[in-house]
């Protein structure tokens, strides 16, 4: 007698931290991770966009995640990290706190977000999944990174 088993699908996360928030991202849409660089200011930019950077060679948009959210300003002194994603039409730069774990997560316990979430943001978590501490709140990267609608 043969007996099935449920195949289960599991997914790798880059995390970090943004205002005491655990954000993730697959680590497929990751290209790379740096500390912070430099940056060029772009006038009459969206207030997300803290600028551009230099990335051997390449020129690359970073978004600043806490701007993003609607969160307060980092502390004075305090310097962002860059996560480089990768995408079609080259990468961009989100700008974090600080870069935590890479966490192996079973695709089914990722939950949708509540609806409850505020209707400016909401579209901007594409799911939660509960940590042994803490809430992990996985980041819609298509969504964040998308300063048009801004």
């Amino acid at each position: 007698m043969t007996t099935l088993t449920a195949r289960t699908t599991a997914t790798q996360y880059c995390t970090f931290m943004v205002d005491g928030a655990t954000f993730g991202v697959g680590v497929h849409e990751v290209q790379e991770v740096i500390r912070y660089q430099e940056m060029t200011r772009v006038p009459l930019s969206s207030s997300v966009v803290s600028g551009l950077i230099n990335l051997r060679g390449q020129i690359v948009t970073a978004i600043d995640l806490r701007r993003r959210l609607g969160l307060p300003e980092r502390e004075e002194g305090e310097l962002p990290v860059n996560v480089v994603i990768r995408r079609d039409d080259g990468p961009i730069s989100l700008l974090v706190d600080e870069i935590d774990d890479v966490v192996e997560l079973d695709d089914s316990t990722i939950e949708p977000p509540p609806k409850t979430l505020r209707s400016a943001n909401s579209g901007l978590v594409a799911g939660v999944h509960q940590l042994e501490d803490r809430l992990l709140l996985i980041l819609a990267t298509d969504k964040a990174l998308q300063v048009s609608d801004l």
